[in-house]
């Protein structure tokens, strides 16, 4: 597969390998920001999806778990995240572990690799998709809480919230 624009060919592969180095350096520099909070305003409850950031960036990391175990055929899957109580700083050392894990897999994967169609079961039903759907969902899923975390800190007063735009990763800022 194949983008097109008016003066490159971009390949799919191309295009996934910047969204998951983007995912690592969006994921960077916002963690990095959080980490300046007391614990007590990282634990927080404030409106929104997940009731405190903690809750909101331990779903981040159970949701890259879960599809890296999906993506690497895992039978009865378990997640340590899900029963993870330890300190900001060490999930979030975790979730960038796991974040290199895609990139590194992207980086390595042939075009083969990308279309195969996997299969899992959800809620009792089998869902199939192809892995570079499956892996532009994992991006986007990351950007979307990404953003959720950005109003929580600016609910919490927080100053200096580095911008985590694709465009801005991509310009080089």
């Amino acid at each position: 597969f194949a983008l097109f624009t008016k003066s490159k060919k971009i390949k799919m592969k191309e295009l996934l390998q910047q969204y998951a180095a983007y995912n690592i350096w969006a994921n960077k520099i916002l963690f990095d920001r959080i980490s300046k909070l007391s614990e007590e305003k990282i634990m927080q409850e404030i409106a929104s999806s997940f009731p405190s950031i903690y809750k909101t960036l331990q779903h981040m990391w159970l949701a890259e778990e879960v599809w890296w175990k999906r993506l690497k055929l895992t039978e009865n899957i378990v997640l340590d995240s899900a029963q993870f109580t330890g300190p900001f700083n060490e999930m979030t050392d975790i979730l960038a572990k796991q974040s290199l894990l895609f990139k590194e897999w992207v980086d390595a994967a042939t075009e083969h690799q990308l279309v195969h169609v996997f299969a899992f079961i959800r809620n009792k039903e089998q869902i199939k998709m192809p892995v570079y759907q499956m892996l532009h969902h994992v991006f986007n899923h990351a950007s979307y809480h990404r953003g959720q975390l950005v109003t929580m800190l600016n609910q919490l007063g927080a100053d200096k919230i580095p911008g985590t735009d694709f465009s801005t990763f991509c310009r080089g800022k």
